[in-house]
């Protein structure tokens, strides 16, 4: 079976989310469940903290900021 494009997106607003690997991994876990749901899900109004720690754990791929 081939994959499928995500029907839904869910921007997730981390406006004030403290730039900690907890805050990285609670993200990480949405984001999953989001894929397990068919949706995408995009980080808007992160810190440049928050942004650079999710790049230092190799997930900027996974979750992206908003385009």
């Amino acid at each position: 079976m081939g994959a499928r494009a995500p029907k839904e997106t869910v921007i997730c607003d981390v406006r004030g989310a403290e730039a900690d690997v907890a805050t990285v991994d609670a993200l990480a876990r949405l984001q999953l469940t989001a894929k397990r749901l068919g949706c995408r899900m995009w980080l808007r109004n992160g810190s440049a903290e928050l942004l650079q720690l999710v790049a230092f754990m190799g997930l900027a791929d996974v979750l992206p900021e908003e385009r």
